[in-house]
């Protein structure tokens, strides 16, 4: 059986031009399979109530603005998030940390490392005066020369996951676990910190407006398309609404 959306048939050629803007995804085939169909739901909806454009973008885009009703952002509302997330909203924050990296390569798997790693970190939470000289061992960051000392680092300088792990550490506090980022495997240790204050209220009501009325976007979007999917004959293929990138 062919895919088709009411009756109407999805070529091959269509998701075959479809297949390229999805080469990133996990299936590329499956998920250009979805966006040619969700596609095909959203013009015929347009179709339906007599929306126009130039072209099948602006037709789409034109009936999301005139179909997707997103509630406005209060104040209050963007006060409760601030209150809720005093971290997010720090400034002048920094932590002079150390870690010691196991890069993944092609001669060092990333199971043989982690064996390696958690004997290292077991070896330091027994005896954490060894840190540097086991930096210099075994780390493959240039920071393992000077025994794995990376300075002061304020936030964002990291990568997402090592930021995080290391602003939740307090001083002197060598983490738990093992991080892992894309560039391996880290031991982390927070050394002193040095604490920021939060920054003011009105300095970033914008800023949280802004990212809640996507937020609030985002989450009216996905009910629309699943409605619009709910009620369309769809043969050939399950299609859920929420995860394309349409949504995005």
């Amino acid at each position: 059986m062919g895919i088709a959306v009411n009756g109407v048939d999805i070529d091959d050629s269509v998701i075959a031009a479809e297949l390229p803007h999805q080469a990133k995804a996990d299936n590329p085939l499956r998920q250009a399979v979805h966006e040619a169909v969700l596609r095909q739901v959203l013009l015929q909806e347009a179709d339906r109530l007599g929306i126009a454009g130039s072209d099948d973008d602006e037709r789409i885009e034109n009936l999301f603005a005139q179909e997707v009703v997103v509630p406005e952002v209060d104040e209050a509302s963007s006060l409760r998030y601030y209150q809720s997330q005093p971290q997010r909203f720090r400034s002048g924050d920094l932590v002079e940390a150390r870690h010691i990296l196991f890069q993944v390569t092609p001669a060092a798997p990333l199971e043989l490392l982690r064996q390696t790693a958690e004997l290292i970190l077991a070896e330091l939470q027994a005896r954490p005066d060894r840190f540097e000289e086991l930096a210099r061992q075994y780390s493959n960051c240039p920071s393992g020369a000077v025994g794995g000392s990376l300075g002061q680092l304020a936030r964002g300088q990291c990568v997402r996951e090592f930021d995080e792990l290391l602003f939740r550490l307090q001083q002197g506090e060598l983490a738990g676990r093992l991080l892992e980022t894309r560039f391996g495997l880290h031991i982390v240790q927070a050394q002193r910190r040095v604490e920021g204050a939060m920054v003011s209220f009105a300095a970033v009501q914008a800023q949280i407006a802004d990212e809640l009325s996507r937020q609030s976007w985002q989450r009216a979007l996905h009910q629309y398309l699943h409605i619009l999917v709910g009620r369309a004959d769809i043969q050939g293929v399950e299609l859920d609404g929420a995860q394309s990138p349409l949504v995005q």
